[in-house]
């Protein structure tokens, strides 16, 4: 992509009532425009990333044998009404509206009603076990408080999957291969070593679930770990589940964390308030056993920025980089030779944002930095007298000399390192 060819702009300041790190690095670097508190749009450049995150998460749900499907956000009141809730006060997070009729609707914050509604149509006997699906769509909440950038959003973007099955230890077998492929998918994207499977609250249908909680300074929860970091457990059930789980308080840690992923098991209970069941081998009538597994992509995405940024700006993992290249020509024959560069390593394979706009080096330069493209290439009168080109790293600052004919076998290497 072209620099003058791309919808996005950069910007010396964030907008001054934007308090959040992530947003305001996001904003500045042209990913995403606020709209409200909590609200954003996101940009050819934030659409870039928001796809490659959604891509980690679809080939590791898909490695669980996991069906991509997309429902709606309308939701109807009786459908929720069946579990109670549509109207209770423990879900202040309705976003809800009406038809032309004067019908209600609601606009989802989740959808485990709506999945067993839809899984009602398609699971009726024990040769239809099990079942899980996941999505990938826009979620609506009305929190009160929004000051977290994209970490905490009134509107985002959300990853949940659903699975049904006939025994609680199948249930519990497919829970524990979905831990595997969350921590896998964290791993991925940068984050792994500072995330952690904690125990939290279960609400009203398990004693306990258990969140994906990233360390990260900018987060809204706290985290107790333990000296080795193979216990995490959420301040809220602290003191429940040191007893239930015979863990020592003395021993923990308090950290401040983010949550970036959600996993619960509802046994039958909302199987039997929706009256979903399935025939066993008996041709006796059984209800499912229930789980639920999220993630907050544009949640991660906000994640991701807080803690990989510097003064200078955003520095994201190759992976998931807007362009894996930042191309940049200086003078004449730089220019003339940028131009060729730039097809060549589309060619290979390579993202490549090249900076055709006609502005000093020094800002094309800080407009690296603040994007946070992994590699900058220079091409100049300069370089080009030894047939090479200036390659730099954002991770880490480190110019180096690449001759032209090895630029393309060089950085296919460090991409997929």
């Amino acid at each position: 992509m072209r620099r003058t060819q791309l919808f996005t702009k950069t910007l010396k300041d964030a907008p001054a009532d934007e308090v959040a790190k992530n947003a305001q690095l996001l904003i500045r670097a042209g990913f995403v425009y606020k709209v409200m508190a909590g609200v954003y749009a996101y940009t050819p450049l934030g659409i870039r990333v928001v796809e490659k995150i959604k891509q980690v998460v679809r080939e590791e749900m898909n490695a669980i044998n996991s069906g991509e499907l997309i429902m709606t956000a309308l939701q109807r009141p009786d459908t929720w009404q069946e579990t109670g809730r549509w109207d209770d006060e423990a879900v202040d997070v309705w976003f809800k509206t009406e038809l032309k009729d004067g019908s209600p609707l609601g606009l989802a914050w989740s959808h485990e009603e709506a999945i067993i509604e839809m899984l009602k149509q398609h699971v009726h006997s024990y040769k239809d076990l099990p079942q899980s699906v996941y999505q990938f769509q826009t979620k609506f909440r009305n929190e009160l408080r929004s000051k977290s950038g994209i970490m905490r959003g009134r509107e985002f973007v959300m990853k949940d999957m659903y699975s049904v099955h006939a025994t609680e230890e199948d249930c519990d077998q497919y829970y524990e291969k979905a831990i595997e492929a969350y921590n896998k998918i964290f791993q991925r994207l940068g984050i792994g070593d500072k995330t952690f499977v904690t125990f939290a609250s279960g609400g009203a249908f398990t004693k306990f679930s258990h969140e994906f909680q990233t360390i990260c300074e900018a987060g809204e929860d706290t985290l107790y770990v333990n000296e080795d970091q193979t216990v995490a457990v959420n301040e809220e059930v602290l003191d429940e589940a040191a007893k239930e789980l015979g863990i020592d308080k003395s021993e923990l840690t308090p950290t401040v964390s983010a949550e970036v992923g959600n996993i619960f098991k509802f046994g039958t209970e909302k199987s039997e308030k929706m009256d979903f069941t399935y025939t066993d081998k008996d041709g006796k009538n059984k209800p499912l056993y229930l789980a639920s597994y999220g993630v907050g992509v544009t949640r991660v995405m906000g994640v991701i920025a807080e803690m990989m940024s510097d003064e200078h700006g955003l520095v994201w993992p190759a992976n998931i980089a807007p362009y894996h290249v930042y191309l940049v020509g200086i003078g004449d024959a730089g220019n003339e030779k940028a131009e060729e560069l730039y097809s060549e390593l589309r060619d290979s394979g390579i993202e490549v944002l090249f900076d055709d706009r006609d502005e000093r080096p020094g800002s094309k330069f800080a407009d690296a930095e603040l994007m946070g493209i992994p590699y900058r290439v220079v091409v100049s009168d300069k370089t080009l007298a030894d047939d090479s080109v200036e390659l730099t790293s954002r991770e880490n600052g480190e110019n180096e000399m690449i001759a032209l004919k090895e630029l393309c076998k060089n950085l296919q290497q460090k991409i997929q390192a």
